[in-house]
Formats: structure tokens, C-alpha cells, sequence
């Protein structure tokens, strides 16, 4: 039967998309060993990976034992997450019934998005920071007021301010240490803001790397404060994506409607769970990371052509100088040595590279490679 001449005709797919995602910009996310392998013609073993935050130990050796002895793979896993929230309840101080599990902390920040924001509503960021608020909030279509940080990357209070009596946003997105450059967000500037009538969503996906205390607790006391940590960083469960969040218990009744009931996958559960059994290996690794960091940071010092700064996370930021091109020296330490750091190509950023902190000999090859170049 000949479709019908009176109906105009389907000539694109991308007709029947939300006008707004036709001009969505793709993120750009971190390739995995197997693609740079193939890119660079190097074995995986050779590639030394300091672009992604990740953690180069592993996770628990109690991880890999669980995996690899699950028992029921072939049954759905539990849509509300119980054994792991029980456990992330009693380590952080806080209730249960204020917790939720994702796929990563990214899958929270998008869920939390797609409850809290219409069409058009404004969210506040805080760049240079994590790059998912503004995407996420762009496949929501929202829109985005931006407050620049101040010079060493400090949090413009007053212009947080402004902005919320000005544009009157939903939510405000703030990062502690913060990504891509370490700095912490004082209390009483934490304080200041969650003074304010807005939603505060505070991201703690680096905090076991800082001196400070977790915030997460404060959500028993604050109704408009939502924080949000990961198994990714410190855990080393980057690949299995396990995030959670802490979220007023108003809020997270609709939360829990609005989720995929089953977002996060045995194996991830599964491996939360174990990770959390070995609390001194967590702590060890932790701590050689700080050390590191700290090294990497003396050493960064020696390269005449860069300006590390001070950092709370597990990566570091430097500022590419002498007449460097910042790009130029990411491309020769992939092109040349098989070591990956981070570039942006956003202008606020162009002229620095992030190192994440690798193992003492990832350092020491880092330096020397630094060095030649």
C-alpha cells in the first residue's frame, strides 16, 4: 500500500528529537586503554594514564573476589539498593531514607535535573569546574548562569549572590576539591550560599583526598542541600559506575519514582559493598595518593615551564607558560611517551594541563618526559 500523498512526507529521523537537542554539543569524555593502545600503537602496560582521576592501585582485593563469585547475576538486582545503603548510612552518619544510589555520581545529577528542572530554568556553575552540570543541564534544556571563579580559583560568593537574586535559578552547583584545580569551598562560604532561596548541590567525588571533613551530613540539617560522592575516586570502582547521593527526604520520595528501578547492576552493588569491607586498604591507598600528590606537585615545580597549583584532589593543575603551547605539550607526552594528561579546549582553561597522581614511577616518568619535551 503507497503511503498516503496528503501527509507530508518523514524525510529525517531528527525530525521527531526536542528541537533544543539539535543543538546539543557532545561531551567529550576520557578513552579507555584498548583505544589509546590502538591510537598510540602501544601495548596497554606502556600507556601511562594520568587524564581521568583514576586510581591506580585498584580496588580492595575483595572486590575481585565478589565479582568473581556472584550468585545470581541472572536476577534482577535490588531496585533500592538495601545492603549498600545500609552500609553507606552507618559510615556517613547519615539516614538511610536520605540516600540514593546511581550509576555514577553523573546518573544523579542528571536524574536530579530532570526532577527539578523545566524547560528554561537556570542553573548557577561556578567555572572552571566539572563540565557534566552544564551539559546535563543542557540535555534538560536549562539554561546556565555562569559565575567565574576568582583569581587561585576561589568561589565568587557575591556573584553567587547576585545571580540568584538576579535570575532567580533553581539550582546552584558547586564542587569540593574542585575539578579541575583541587581548591576546597570554605564552610562559611558554603554557609553564605546555602543561605540563600535556591537548591545547593555540593560534589564530593574527591573529598577522601582533602583534610576536610565530608559535608554529607549536613543534609539533616539543611532542606536545600543535596551532596553527592562516588565509589570512582578513592574506591577505584571507576568502571563499575557506582555514585550516591544524600538528599532531603522531601525531595527523595520523588526521586525514587522518577529513577530507572534498576540503575545500578549487581556487579556494582556488589563490589560497593566489598570495597567497603577493607576500610584500611581504602585508607592506605588514600594516603599514598596524598604523598604523591604532594611529590608530583615538588616536581612539577622543577619543569621551568610550568605553575602548579596547590591541590585537595588527586590530580593536579598547571599552568603552561614560556610561550608553550599547552595542547602542543598534552599531544607530545601522548605522541612521544605514551603519557595521557588533560587538556581543555574551553578558552579559561587552554593554557594549563591536569595531571592525575599516578603511582611514584608514573611521576618520575612524567618528570623526565616533561623534561625532554
Amino acid at each position: 500500500m503507497e503511503p498516503s500523498t496528503s501527509e507530508p512526507a518523514i524525510t529525517s529521523g531528527t525530525q521527531f528529537l526536542r528541537k533544543h537537542m539539535l543543538k546539543l554539543a557532545p561531551y567529550t569524555p576520557i578513552e579507555p586503554f584498548e583505544v589509546l593502545s590502538a591510537r598510540y600503537g602501544r601495548k596497554p602496560e606502556d600507556i601511562i594514564k594520568l587524564d581521568a582521576n583514576e586510581n591506580p592501585y585498584g580496588p580492595p582485593p575483595e572486590v575481585r573476589q565478589a565479582l568473581g563469585s556472584l550468585s545470581f547475576p541472572h536476577i534482577y538486582p535490588d531496585p533500592e539498593t538495601r545492603a549498600l545503603r545500609r552500609a553507606l548510612a552507618e559510615m556517613n552518619n547519615v539516614p538511610i531514607e536520605n540516600l540514593l544510589v546511581g550509576c555514577g555520581a553523573d546518573e544523579l545529577i542528571d536524574l536530579l535535573m530532570r526532577c527539578v528542572l523545566e524547560p528554561g530554568d537556570l542553573i548557577v556553575d561556578c567555572p572552571p569546574t566539572f563540565t557534566m552540570y552544564c551539559f546535563d543541564a543542557d540535555v534538560n534544556d536549562a539554561r546556565v548562569v555562569t559565575v567565574p571563579r576568582l583569581p587561585g580559583f576561589r568561589i565568587d560568593v557575591e556573584g553567587v549572590r547576585r545571580a540568584v537574586q538576579e535570575h532567580k535559578p533553581k539550582a546552584v552547583f558547586l564542587t569540593s576539591p574542585n575539578n579541575p584545580d583541587g581548591s576546597m569551598i570554605s564552610e562559611a562560604d558554603l554557609l553564605s550560599i546555602l543561605a540563600l532561596p535556591v537548591l545547593v548541590v555540593l560534589d564530593e567525588a574527591y573529598i577522601e583526598f582533602s583534610s576536610e571533613q565530608s559535608r554529607i551530613a549536613w543534609v539533616n540539617k539543611y532542606p536545600n542541600l543535596v551532596v553527592l560522592r562516588t565509589f570512582s575516586k578513592s574506591a577505584a570502582l571507576a568502571g563499575l559506575r557506582v555514585g550516591y547521593g544524600a538528599f532531603p527526604r522531601d525531595m527523595i520520595e520523588y526521586l525514587w519514582r522518577a529513577k530507572q528501578p534498576y540503575n545500578v547492576s549487581v556487579a556494582a552493588e556488589v563490589a560497593a559493598c566489598a570495597a567497603l569491607t577493607n576500610m584500611p586498604y581504602l585508607n592506605q591507598v588514600r594516603d599514598a595518593l596524598v604523598s604523591e600528590r604532594d611529590r608530583l606537585f615538588a616536581r612539577l615545580q622543577e619543569v621551568p615551564f610550568l605553575e602548579p597549583y596547590p591541590s585537595h584532589a588527586n590530580f593536579i593543575l598547571a599552568k603552561v607558560t614560556g610561550g608553550r603551547d599547552a595542547k602542543a605539550v598534552k599531544d607530545a607526552l601522548a605522541q612521544q611517551h605514551g603519557i595521557m594528561v588533560r587538556h581543555y579546549a574551553k578558552k579559561e582553561l587552554s593554557g594549563y594541563i591536569r595531571v592525575s597522581v599516578g603511582r611514584p614511577e608514573h611521576t618520575d616518568k612524567l618528570i623526565d618526559a616533561l623534561k625532554q619535551l
